[in-house]
């Protein structure tokens, strides 16, 4: 079993003055205690599922640059950032930088995005959903591309990409994984099967059933399931625990998944219960695996 943590709010004491001191020293130890991955959200206002939009938060990849500075080992992404907030191009060279310079260790996570509020506020065009899946699948057929090294022109229907030229190439081979966040099973499922490396699904009672979902999209499209890591996001319900995170870890093994981030709510420090939890569980073997 893998064990991330993901941090969605930067809501730290101290102020603004001591938000880079912070999230490096969570950064570091993450890293330190052996988990696996460190994880931001894409988004420039706050969600309200975690605060209100008015409390600190940080562009995504520039979190992760400087959490790369401050790490060796753990991987870096996140989860996931929205296909609209960034052209293609700029986006696959954003990844790719952040590969190069932390030696190799990005994660390219993407959705087909939600948060209209954010994108109004500073004027990103938010397309209908339909479009936004458009969009999705278009940029994930550049992404490949360029981690390729096809440097041809790309027409699409949305997207028209002259000389996709990416240089210095990715460290990671083939590629920095993919990972599709949603749970969209006409869509969002079925790209997973087609292009990507991983696939976030929130933990819950439906979990199973989309894992099933997953499965008959990767059959017709002739896709290896066991190819695809299973990850989850999920919280503490209660105050959290080292018996409660071994609980979960269990649980969700049981139904397939490879890869548990744990996100960090507001005023939580989760770094040494999850190393604790990592310990106990790191002979776990993953359901199918």
């Amino acid at each position: 079993m893998r064990i991330g943590l993901q941090v969605p709010s930067f809501t730290f004491p101290g102020g603004p003055e001591r938000i880079g001191p912070t999230f490096g020293n969570i950064a570091r130890d993450a890293d330190q205690a052996g988990l696996d991955s460190l994880w931001v959200m894409d988004h420039f206002f706050q969600i309200d599922m975690v605060g209100a939009a008015e409390e600190p938060m940080l562009e995504g990849y520039s979190a992760l640059a400087y959490a790369a500075a401050l790490t060796e080992n753990i991987t870096l992404g996140t989860l996931v950032t929205g296909v609209t907030y960034r052209s293609p191009g700029i986006l696959v060279k954003t990844v790719t930088t952040l590969d190069v310079l932390s030696g190799g260790r990005a994660w390219f996570g993407i959705g087909a995005a939600w948060n209209d509020e954010e994108s109004r506020g500073l004027g990103v065009p938010f397309p209908p959903t339909s479009e936004r899946f458009e969009r999705l699948e278009e940029t994930l057929r550049i992404a490949h591309r360029m981690w390729q090294g096809d440097e041809s022109p790309f027409e699409g229907g949305h997207y028209r990409l002259e000389r996709p030229l990416n240089s210095p190439p990715a460290l990671r081979r083939p590629h920095p994984p993919i990972l599709i966040g949603g749970t969209g099973e006409k869509k969002t499922l079925r790209l997973v099967a087609k292009y990507a490396d991983a696939c976030n699904i929130f933990d819950g009672d439906e979990l199973p059933r989309k894992l099933d979902v997953l499965r008959g999209h990767c059959e017709r499209e002739g896709r290896d399931y066991a190819d695809i890591e299973k990850t989850s996001l999920t919280y503490f319900a209660e105050t959290p625990s080292v018996d409660a995170a071994v609980d979960t870890i269990g649980r969700l093994a049981e139904a397939g998944v490879d890869h548990v981030m744990f996100s960090q709510g507001t005023g939580q420090d989760l770094v040494g219960l999850l190393a604790e939890a990592r310990a106990q569980t790191e002979k776990i073997v993953p359901a199918g695996r």
